[in-house]
C-alpha cells in the first residue's frame, strides 16, 4: 500500500491518522486514533502505538539490537515496542524494540532508548540523551538534555536529572579476567531525587529518597535520604529532615588573581 509516497504495509490503522511522505511502516504495526507521523519515519514489526501520538521526522521505532561481536553482554529482547496514548517522539529519536513508554511521555530530539526499558507516564527524556539497556524509570521523571542513563539502572518517580549527567555501571572499564556482565550494577535513584547538571553517579550507588546532588558532584558511595550532597567525592552538606542542626555552608575557596 502506498500512502502519499510512503510505504504502509499494515492495515491496523485507527481513525484520523495522518502520515506524511517518505515513511516506511511494516505489516505488524498497530496505530491508534488521531496519530500524526511526520516524514521519514521508519516503524518495524511489533510496534503498538496508542491514541493521540505524534512522531516527528526521521525517527526510528522498533530497532532490533545488533552486535558486531564486540559486546560483553548477550543481547536479550522481545520484538515489541509499546507507545502509550499522548506520547510525543522528537525528530531523529531511535527507540529500540522491547521498550514500553507509558502514556504522555515526551522523548526529545535525537534521544536513544535501548532494549528492556520501561518509562512511566508523564516522564521526559531530553534531547540527545541516552537510556541504555534494562532500565526502569518511574512516573513524572525528567531527564534533561545530553544525559546518559547506564544499563541496569533504576530511577524512581518524580526524579529530576539535569543536563550532562552521567551514570556508570562498571568500575573496571570492562577489563579483568574475571569480568562478568552480571557484576555491572547501575545506580538506584529513588523517588523525589534531584541531580544537578554535570554530576556523575558511579557504579552500584544508591541515592535515597528526596536527596539532592549538587551540580558537578561525583557520587562514589551511597547517599542517605533527604540530604544535600556536594563535591568530588560528594559529601553530605545538609540534612533536610534535621531542622535542629544548623547549616554551615563550606567556606568559599579564594579566587585566583586576574
Amino acid at each position: 500500500m502506498t500512502f502519499f509516497s510512503s510505504v504502509i504495509l499494515t492495515n491496523q490503522l485507527g481513525k484520523n491518522v495522518k502520515i506524511d511522505p517518505f515513511c516506511f511502516i511494516k505489516e505488524d504495526v498497530t496505530i491508534g486514533d488521531n496519530v500524526v507521523i511526520h516524514s521519514g519515519v521508519k516503524i518495524e514489526n511489533g510496534v503498538r502505538i496508542g491514541n493521540n501520538v505524534e512522531i516527528f521526522p526521521n525517527s526510528y521505532l522498533g530497532k532490533e539490537p545488533k552486535s558486531s561481536g564486540s559486546l560483553s553482554r548477550k543481547l536479550i529482547f522481545k520484538k515489541e515496542l509499546t507507545i502509550g496514548d499522548g506520547c510525543l517522539i522528537g525528530p531523529n529519536a531511535v527507540i529500540y524494540c522491547d521498550v514500553k513508554l507509558s502514556n504522555n511521555c515526551l522523548i526529545g530530539d535525537g534521544a536513544s532508548i535501548r532494549e528492556q526499558v520501561e518509562i512511566g507516564e508523564f516522564s521526559v527524556i531530553g534531547r540527545n540523551s541516552t537510556v541504555n539497556y534494562n532500565v526502569k524509570i518511574g512516573k513524572r521523571t525528567k531527564i534533561m538534555d545530553l544525559s546518559i542513563v547506564t544499563g541496569n539502572c533504576t530511577i524512581g518517580d518524580d526524579v529530576f536529572i539535569g543536563c550532562l549527567v552521567a551514570t556508570t555501571n562498571d568500575k573496571r572499564f570492562g577489563k579483568g579476567n574475571d569480568f562478568k556482565i552480571e557484576h555491572m550494577h547501575g545506580p538506584i535513584i529513588e523517588d523525589g531525587v534531584a541531580i544537578g547538571a554535570g554530576a556523575n553517579i558511579l557504579h552500584g550507588t544508591t541515592i535515597g529518597k528526596g536527596s539532592v546532588v549538587a551540580a558537578g558532584s561525583i557520587v562514589t558511595k551511597n547517599v542517605m535520604s533527604e540530604v544535600l550532597v556536594m563535591g568530588s567525592p560528594a559529601v553530605v552538606i545538609k540534612k533536610f529532615n534535621d531542622e535542629k542542626k544548623p547549616y554551615n555552608p563550606p567556606k568559599e575557596l579564594p579566587r585566583p588573581a586576574l
